[in-house]
């Protein structure tokens, strides 16, 4: 009786205002350019370039699709965003860290790892306290699908699988948690990219100490400069064919090493790193081993920007997958979401706060937890093209702790519930 009130108040104060969606890729594909050349050529414009100095780019890039979704206009699933995860991010990294400076990265410190150790502590922990302040609104097999959704929040899909499998959570039950891993993940990964826009006011406020992070953007700056050149036919050549034989082979080569070590159903190293963790792995590595090659001077006709290009295609794919219609499918899980959410976010804040982490630190430490490598390379760049490596390398630490903290978060959440 209640989905069917809610059915019936969403066809009333929530109709489609366009009757007619775009279902072919590459119309997908036009749309989603075409909304990015916009909102870029916005931002050369005098007067109402001054909006993007409040509010960067990226978040329009990743709002605009997600309204559009909303209206009709797009689908939420398309051959066209899988394929752009699967081959275009790995490209986009490679060719991002391709003029990768190694001796900057390191002199970042451990601030990164402390604040992924902190978002991932505020997942375990928030889960439960979720629970607890919402469980008189929740059926009885919610901290099963709690148990699941922990797993994405803090590795990523792999995750997910493994802890719905410890939870014995039936795949019927898993719709509201979708809805909420993508709705929730996604507003705050909105405010994040927000965040990049006000990073030095947000620093300075708080006190931290950024040096290290500002001096690795002028390296990057320094050694763009020094390369650059007008890029000839053969350079494009050579960047395009670097990031797509990089993201192919390393896709080839996740399937197989997941396939050697026992493929799905194998327990150990399987049940945390799948084949596309793998592909991300191995892009990084090669992308790091190439940083150290004659590859690196490509930089200079515009292999980040290329980079660049792909990320914002990313994001307003990510973007489109998003469907503000959502929230009324599902409320109580949804309040569930925000508060689990806030908890994550306060834990990450006061050891922010404690250690006098840049922001950068915060919301790539939350970002590799919450969105995995999919979304924390994205996240990284927003701050400067230079830090994605940094966002990529912090997701697959995340992926590596997801199923064991995933467990504890499940043990709680058991406690909680009175299972």
């Amino acid at each position: 009786m209640y989905t069917s009130i809610l059915a019936t108040a969403e066809a009333a104060y929530l109709p489609p205002l366009i009757d007619y969606r775009i279902d072919h890729p590459v119309g997908q594909l036009a749309v989603l350019t075409a909304v990015l050349a916009f909102i870029f050529y916005l931002t050369q414009h005098p007067t109402v370039g001054k909006i993007f100095k409040v509010v960067p780019a990226l978040v329009f890039c990743y709002f605009i699709p997600t309204t559009l979704t909303s209206l009709g206009l797009l689908p939420d699933e398309s051959s066209l965003y899988s394929w752009i995860k699967t081959f275009l991010l790995p490209a986009s990294l490679l060719l991002l860290i391709l003029a990768l400076d190694v001796p900057g990265i390191v002199k970042l410190g451990p601030k990164a790892i402390i604040m992924l150790l902190a978002g991932t502590a505020g997942v375990v922990i928030g889960g439960p306290v979720a629970l607890y302040l919402t469980k008189s609104m929740l059926p009885d097999i919610a901290w099963a699908q709690m148990t699941a959704l922990s797993g994405s929040w803090i590795g990523g899909g792999a995750n997910m699988v493994a802890l719905q499998k410890a939870a014995e959570l039936p795949d019927a039950e898993l719709g509201p948690i979708i809805v909420v891993d993508v709705f929730v993940a996604n507003v705050w990964m909105g405010l994040l990219l927000f965040s990049s826009g006000i990073q030095h006011r947000i620093d300075k406020w708080t006190g931290a100490n950024a040096s290290a992070i500002r001096d690795l953007e002028k390296r990057m700056s320094d050694f763009q400069e020094k390369t650059k050149r007008i890029a000839t036919l053969p350079d494009m050549m050579m960047i395009l064919a670097l990031g797509f034989m990089g993201a192919w082979l390393s896709y080839k080569a996740g399937i197989h090493i997941f396939d050697a070590l026992g493929g799905p159903g194998a327990k150990g190293l399987n049940q945390m790193i799948n084949a596309s963790t793998w592909k991300f792995i191995i892009v990084t590595a090669t992308g790091v081993l190439l940083s150290f090659t004659a590859a690196r001077n490509l930089e200079g006709a515009g292999a980040s920007k290329i980079g660049s290009v792909m990320i914002y295609l990313l994001v307003a794919c990510i973007g489109a997958q998003g469907d503000f219609h959502k929230v009324i499918e599902a409320p109580q899980y949804i309040l569930m979401g925000f508060i689990w959410m806030a908890f994550h976010v306060g834990m990450l804040l006061f050891v922010g706060w404690l250690i006098k982490a840049p922001i950068f630190f915060v919301a790539v430490g939350s970002q590799a937890n919450i969105g995995g490598a999919a979304s924390a390379p994205v996240v990284a760049s927003a701050f400067h093209p230079s830090l994605a490596p940094v966002g990529a390398l912090l997701a697959v630490a995340g992926y590596v702790l997801g199923t064991y903290a995933g467990l504890l978060c499940m043990l709680l959440l058991k406690w909680v519930a009175g299972v």
